[in-house]
């Protein structure tokens, strides 16, 4: 069902203190702080001896004291200290879940903690860039499975219908989507000549008139999405186009953390090519992206009880393509990975 040997995002950096407090990604219940020197842990969320959470105990001196019998274990998940004159048993540990912090979240391995590189967190082109304004909102609750999610940032024919008053044009109807491969996903696009600018881009591009306009929509293996939105002058854009400077980016960027089979943690935030420094227009962005989204999580709810409830099959169409690509890709790596680890039990 899920890709373990992959980089989901764990929390917000600032969600993680000193206070133990339970998480849940791919259906592992996960005890998560941060030590008094800043580092971010992560354990196994249950003592092996009667599997109270460990999130129920104490955090002292950077160690985790169990609240039923005092079992007490340090950052890499082994027991240091058991009540009784015995021996401590061989196999008093938690399992320790690899985390890296980067771009404001935090980032957890929950696969073979051998093969956990932070070279592999999912690259940002312009992070940290000056030149470009950043805005973000708070990490919603998704009532769904994370692959419904998935089709919907590889889907650009969908903004025509759920997002009329923000994202939709006429155009996002019928213009042909074109479906490539990337080397670590799948991209659906789109270029769209000569067309009015939609409602929520109208009130940021600072240009007048018809524009030219990509839908860029990329989702990378296991969960994460790059939408890319850029408006330029029309006669400007298109594939073979050289962008007027006028020309508006936006990198919308998604991660989604499937929490269970139906419960996906979606973190988002958009950076943008124009005035990097104006805080009206992030929090004036934010709060609408935030609308948008909303509009998602309203669609995806019904999807989510539509699908696990179905009474006959559902059918596919052409728009369908790239979903159903990744998908397919997604399956083929995760029966890969779970053959491999079948044989190293063997």
């Amino acid at each position: 069902m899920f890709l373990k040997n992959a980089w989901y995002v764990a929390a917000w950096d600032h969600e993680v203190d000193d206070t133990l407090r339970q998480i849940m990604v791919l259906g592992e219940k996960i005890c998560i702080f941060r030590t008094s020197r800043g580092e971010v842990i992560a354990l196994e969320d249950a003592c092996p001896h009667r599997k109270l959470p460990l999130s129920r105990g104490r955090l002292k001196d950077d160690q985790v004291e169990c609240g039923y019998h005092g079992l007490t274990f340090d950052c890499a998940g082994t027991c240091v200290w058991a009540p009784g004159s015995g021996r401590i048993p061989s196999n008093a540990a938690v399992h320790a879940y690899p985390c890296h912090e980067k771009y404001g979240l935090v980032w957890i391995w929950m696969g073979n903690p051998a093969l956990a590189d932070p070279g592999e967190i999912f690259h940002i082109e312009h992070w940290g860039d000056p030149a470009w304004g950043l805005n973000r909102g708070d990490a919603m609750e998704l009532p769904c499975n994370y692959l419904l999610m998935c089709d919907n940032l590889l889907d650009p024919t969908h903004v025509a219908w759920v997002h009329q008053t923000s994202f939709a044009q006429a155009a996002t109807k019928d213009t042909p989507l074109r479906v490539s491969k990337a080397e670590n996903g799948i991209i659906v696009h789109r270029w769209m000549m000569n067309v009015d600018p939609a409602p929520f881009y109208k009130k940021v591009i600072g240009f007048t008139g018809k524009c030219d306009r990509l839908q860029h929509y990329e989702v990378r293996y296991p969960a994460h999405a790059l939408i890319r939105a850029v408006f330029t002058p029309a006669g400007t854009g298109g594939p073979d186009g050289r962008l007027h400077p006028d020309t508006f980016i936006m990198d919308s960027l998604n991660f989604m953390t499937p929490t269970t089979a139906s419960e996906t943690r979606y973190y988002w935030f958009q950076l943008r090519n124009i005035r990097p420094d104006d805080a009206e227009l992030s929090a004036m962005m934010t709060a609408d992206v935030q609308h948008a989204f909303e509009e998602d999580r309203a669609v995806l709810t019904e999807v989510q009880k539509g699908m696990s409830d179905k009474r006959t099959p559902h059918i596919d169409l052409p728009i369908d393509a790239g979903q159903l690509r990744f998908r397919r890709r997604l399956e083929a790596m995760i029966a890969e990975e779970q053959a491999v680890d079948a044989r190293m039990r063997d």
